[in-house]
């Protein structure tokens, strides 16, 4: 039987295809790029109009060999990688590698891994889209630029391995800013008011300080909020009383960044570690009863677009599972009115008609966590809005006016399948039951209490990647490694959740500020994102926006080179002390994390690991629980009591 052969980039991607096409195709993985601009040089020839010197990636020659063996006995050839900038550009190289014509390589897509997907996507070839791959270009040389020019001053004026990045030095800027924002920030007094009043059967109505008559007041200080206790008196009236009705809509199913955003907030996972399963749920996981198959659409995507078919089944199975009442008849796929990748879908389940419980025995907890909440999303999505019945009643005690409100779920709606905290917060009952308008009522109670305002939050990893969507800075591919990299630099650290710039953190901005501004400008990087946009349509030839970028980069180096001063960024001070000198040990950044080092090498060249006290107490002496390594650099959690205490778990202690 006549060969044919399939390249995609990963083996397990490689495994969940091969499964749907049968012995007549081969498929193998070329295990990402085969090709990329060498480490060692800039790799772009500034002279020869900025081409990019393409080198074969070290190691890949075997998989080389065995890609080009296979082409030769096929009849053809289907590059099948990745639906968008960075997969169209793997198959141009392959393409290029493997010396194909262009009419003997076939490149096809699809946005699920699933049989009819793949069968389609096989009936539907076309030739490699050079808008995609000038648009990947173009940005991949860009990045090239800005690190390979900036970073070598980095090492000279601060210290050896710090990084710079087109991305990733807005990303620090915002963080610096937010940081600056909040040492700055000056909390203001302010107070509120609270009335409990007394209805039958010794039940009250808690209502809250408005103003007076039609006018809002902000209650500053005390002596104004005890001004307003003695004028109201005792007696409240009911002047006002409106029963309504206000709907909550079901959320769009998830894009890249709203994944991100809601894995961090629910599951506590870094951005990282979201893209990493779901890459595994895209790829193909082996369930039972099902062999190895793809369990969700494409995951880099920033489209809420739905395809009509699975539309269709989710719609299905809502009306078989909930009622008809429950799937709605808005049209969801209208999208949020900006201008997105409509290639693709948005993340959702391949399969809405495999349940859950089918699912969970074959994935591990993470990864069926994950799963989960794309499903619910997904599902969620294409019902109904949840619809509270709302009540507001108006009060006022010798002309100062006070209100209450409640509100009671009166359909659950997407509810039913998906709800955040947000929601459940959404449902709050006054107790108006039963009151008429002109109803008085005494006064049991005032309740006075004093407030200041608060500093902006910290960055987190989930508001971060929103601030990035919002900014229009970099795309959903991005932010992960984005944030992974200026944590790794150690520019930035993660405490509960929280990121906090380091005193490197801050040394490097500040010098990309001074000298760089325009590639921390958060409007100039948004400029420069959607001009990369127009390569991928043709509308702008990529060299360009490199010709016009390189001179006054070029320029920026030359004069930080000049006139920058080395800067002396100094270790974080211990308490412990080296067991070899005396000194309070330091704590040093290696390879493979943070490690202490006495401060008076080389004439003392102490070292020790460094091992990180945890918020959790042992569950047998109730010391402290410090974050250890073993020697295969997998951490586990140890009793600071050691070997005293012998609790030791690879798990957070059970009262984490």
């Amino acid at each position: 039987m006549a060969k044919n052969l399939v390249i995609v980039e990963s083996p397990a991607k490689a495994k969940t295809i091969k499964k749907f096409l049968g012995s007549g195709y081969e498929v193998i993985a070329s295990q990402g790029h085969v090709r990329d601009l060498p480490k060692s040089q800039l790799g772009v020839s500034v002279e020869d109009d900025f081409e990019p010197k393409y080198i074969t990636i070290r190691g890949k020659g075997d998989i080389l060999a065995e890609l080009r063996k296979a082409a030769k006995k096929a009849d053809k050839i289907y590059l099948a990688t990745d639906p968008d900038r960075e997969g169209e550009a793997i198959s141009w190289h392959l393409q290029k590698m493997l010396k194909l014509d262009e009419n003997e390589a076939d490149r096809i897509t699809f946005n699920e891994i699933t049989k009819n997907a793949i069968k389609n996507s096989i009936k539907a070839p076309r030739r490699i889209d050079m808008g995609l791959v000038d648009a990947q270009q173009a940005r991949r040389v860009l990045d090239r630029m800005v690190g390979y020019k900036i970073s070598p001053l980095l090492w000279a004026k601060i210290k050896s391995g710090l990084s710079a990045g087109r991305v990733q030095s807005v990303a620090l800027k915002l963080i610096c800013d937010r940081e600056k924002e909040i040492a700055d920030f000056k909390p203001e007094e302010y107070w509120s008011l609270d009335a409990e009043l007394l209805v039958k059967g010794n039940n009250v109505i808690p209502v809250h300080f408005v103003g007076e008559k039609d006018k809002r007041v902000a209650l500053n200080s005390e002596s104004q909020t005890d001004s307003y206790i003695k004028k109201s008196g005792k007696s409240f009236k009911c002047t006002e009383l409106k029963e309504g009705e206000r709907s909550r809509k079901a959320p769009f199913p998830f894009t890249t960044s709203t994944l991100q955003q809601e894995a961090s907030k629910v599951l506590n996972f870094s951005t990282k570690k979201t893209m990493q399963l779901a890459q595994t749920l895209y790829e193909g996981v082996e369930v039972k009863g099902h062999g190895t198959i793809g369990l969700i659409t494409y995951l880099r995507t920033d489209s809420v677009r739905v395809s009509d078919e699975a539309d269709k089944n989710v719609r299905k199975y809502i009306e078989e599972t909930y009622g008809k009442e429950y799937v709605t008849t808005a049209d969801v796929n209208k999208g949020t009115g900006k201008k997105i990748q409509d290639a693709h879908e948005a993340i959702r389940p391949s399969y809405i008609d495999i349940p859950l419980d089918d699912i969970k025995s074959s994935l591990s907890r993470d990864l069926y966590r994950l799963y989960q909440l794309i499903w619910k999303r997904f599902v969620a999505s294409r019902m109904e809005a949840a619809v509270y019945q709302t009540v507001k009643a108006v009060f006022d005690a010798n002309g100062v006016t006070y209100s209450c409100a409640s509100s009671k779920l009166a359909f659950s709606g997407f509810m039913s399948v998906y709800s955040t905290e947000e929601d459940k917060e959404s449902e709050n009952d006054g107790n108006l039951s039963g009151i008429k308008q002109g109803d008085t009522f005494k006064l049991k109670e005032m309740k006075k209490e004093q407030h200041f305002t608060l500093a902006p939050a910290h960055f987190t990893e989930a508001s971060l990647v929103k601030t990035l969507e919002e900014l229009r800075i970099g795309r959903p591919s991005t932010y992960a490694p984005t944030i992974t990299t200026i944590l790794a630099r150690h520019y930035i650290v993660k405490d509960k959740r929280n990121l906090y710039t380091t005193e490197l953190g801050e040394a490097v901005n500040a010098i990309m500020i001074k000298y760089f501004p325009e590639i921390v400008n958060t409007e100039f990087t948004a400029l420069m994102e959607d001009t990369l946009d127009s390569v991928e349509t043709g509308d702008v030839e990529w060299k360009t926006i490199v010709r016009n970028f390189y001179p006054d980069l070029e320029v920026a180096v030359e004069e930080a080179q000049k006139n920058l001063e080395k800067v002396k960024v100094q270790d974080e001070v211990t308490d412990i002390i080296c067991d070899q000198c005396g000194r309070n040990m330091v704590i040093k950044y290696g390879p493979h994390g943070k490690f202490l080092a006495c401060p008076g090498f080389p004439e003392c060249r102490n070292t020790k690991s460094y091992n990180e006290k945890t918020e959790y107490k042992c569950p047998k002496c109730g010391s402290d629980i410090l974050l250890m390594k073993s020697r295969k650099g997998r951490r586990y959690y140890s009793c600071e009591k050691y070997p005293d205490c012998d609790y030791m778990s690879w798990q957070k202690p059970e009262n984490a």
